[in-house]
Order: structure tokens, then sequence, then C-alpha cells
């Protein structure tokens, strides 16, 4: 009877792999072990969390809310840092010229970079994605006329692109944009101009991927074709997609940043970080440095740190740096 009595140790270590659970897996991963060794990528990793949590809570840890104008006194207008010796509390990065925290609109204009940010990928991932399934999959006429399209607008920066789209919908919506409405033409206008990388790398993995004998198998019991594309092909492109979305949503958060700080972004009254920075630049020269040096280092500091994340990602996810 002794003899038949298995310990659970001795079990779990028979189980198969496919027993474990999915965060045994991935904590024994070669992607986690990676991760683990590089101390740059954990802390800029922990930043970068910070950063989401300081977003997603902002309205719990601002000391007002910067886009209510009932809350704003004028009074208070161009405090400097609590630390100097004009700062006042609570006031801890000073205030603007509308009497705004600094610190409290750098957590709501962070709430609104990254929501523009993460949406403007999304968006972009999607119709990149698809276009790129469509396009390696079937090949032929409708591979070209992908292809040529994402060809052109490579030709044109992506801010060009996105200031155009910007363009058009104020010409054609006109006094009725609104701040609600400008925040999804901003997603729209990134979206459409960063998609083409997801596209043309999706194709090339799909054309390699639908010539092996899975997808041959999956077309052989007659599956449609829409199926085999998402179903079995979509995740063996996973790894790059991964690592152009990380790369992207930084590139996003700058080109956001950018068309703020241009004036065609979002308005002085629903501020992002790039916003902030346009209107203490104003005032950079009169003194009060702080209303633009401090929005321009947290959008320098979340940038650093997704690229960073985005850096160890495409090595880790690379087969040839294992």
């Amino acid at each position: 009877m002794s003899d038949a009595v298995v310990s659970n140790s001795d079990r779990q270590s028979t189980q198969p792999p496919h027993a474990r659970s999915w965060l045994s897996r991935a904590l024994d991963s070669d992607v986690f072990y990676s991760f683990r060794r590089s101390k740059l990528t954990m802390v800029a990793a922990a930043i970068t969390v910070v950063f989401f949590l300081l977003a997603i809570f902002a309205s719990v840890l601002a000391v007002q809310n910067p886009f209510d104008p009932a809350q704003l006194q004028l009074i208070n207008s161009r405090i400097s840092p609590l630390w100097t010796a004009d700062g006042q509390s609570p006031f801890l990065l000073g205030t603007d010229e509308q009497g705004r925290d600094v610190f409290s609109a750098i957590l709501y204009g962070m709430r609104i970079s990254l929501a523009v940010g993460v949406a403007g990928v999304i968006f972009a991932g999607a119709l990149g994605i698809g276009l790129g399934l469509v396009a390696g999959y079937f090949g032929g006429a409708v591979d070209g006329v992908i292809m040529r399209i994402a060809d052109v607008q490579l030709t044109f920066p992506a801010i060009l692109i996105a200031l155009l789209v910007n363009g058009i919908a104020k010409s054609i919506l006109g006094n009725r944009l609104d701040a609600t409405s400008m925040l999804f033409v901003l997603v729209i206008s990134i979206g459409l101009s960063f998609w083409v990388g997801y596209a043309r790398t999706v194709r090339g993995s799909v054309m390699v991927e639908k010539n092996k004998d899975y997808v041959a198998a999956a077309q052989l019991i007659g599956l449609p074709a829409p199926k085999i594309m998402l179903r079995h092909v979509l995740p063996n492109t996973m790894g790059p997609i991964l690592v152009i979305a990380t790369i992207n949503l930084a590139l996003a958060i700058i080109t956001e940043a950018t068309l703020s700080f241009l004036g065609v972004g979002l308005p002085d009254t629903m501020p992002s970080l790039g916003t902030l920075i346009r209107i203490g630049n104003n005032y950079l020269f009169a003194g009060e440095w702080w209303i633009v040096a401090f929005p321009g280092l947290a959008l320098a500091a979340l940038i650093l740190s997704i690229n960073l994340l985005g850096d160890w990602l495409r090595d880790a996810l690379n087969p040839k740096l294992r």
C-alpha cells in the first residue's frame, strides 16, 4: 500500500506541461527570465506602471480638478513650487497662469495622453493587422493594392498624416468639434498614421505561415479563410506585433503631444501633456519655469520608460539573441 502512495510533489512533477497554470508557465518562460536579468528594464517597467496608476487615480491624488473652472482661482496663479521661498501649500509643483495646480494638471494631462496613445495604438493595430492578414493570405491584386497604399503613406511623416486627418475633420465638423470629438479625431489621426508598420509585418509573417502544413490541414477540412487567419495564423505573428505596439505607444504619445503643442490638439480647457508644455512655454522667459519644466519632464520620463520596455521586448522575443 505504501508503495502505491504517491506524494503530491511527485504527482505535480509528473504533470504534463499543459496542466500547469498560465502564471507558472509565464514565470518559467525565457521572456520573464530575460526581464529579471535586466535591472534597467525592471526600473522602466516600474516607472511605466507608476505613470499608469497616477493617470488612473488622478481624481483621487490631485488636489483639484484642473478641468473644472469653478475650482480655479486667479489669485493662485503663477505660484512657485512648494520648496521655494514663494511656494504655498498644497501646490507641490506650483501653479500656472490660470491658477491650476501643476501636479494635478500633469496627472489629468497624463491620463489624456495615455488614453489617446493606447486608443490610437489599438485602432492602428486593428486596421494594420486586418489589412496585413488579408494581403498576406490572399496575395495577388488585393496584396498589391494594400501594399501600394502603404508605400505611398510611408513617403509622408506620421505627423503630416495626423495633421492632414485633423485638418479634414476640422473643416468638415467646424464649430461642432468639441473636446470629446477632438479626442476621437486625435485617435483616428494617430491610428491612420501608424497602421502601415503592423500591415507590413503581419503580411510578411502570414506569407511564411500560410505555406505550412497546419494551414493546409485547416483548408483541407473546409475551414473558412477568416477563421484560418484569426484562429491559426494570427497567433503565430503576435510576437512582432507586441513589439511594434509597445514602440508605437511611445510614438503615439509623442504625436499627440506634438499636435497639442502646435495648437491642433485638445483645447486649453482639457489639456494633455503636450498642451501643458505649449502653455508653459509662453511663460518660460518670464521666470515661471515650472509651468513647462515639470510637464516636459513627465512626458520625457514616460516616453523613455516605454521605449526601454519596447527595446527589451524586441530583444527578448528575438530567438537569435537568446
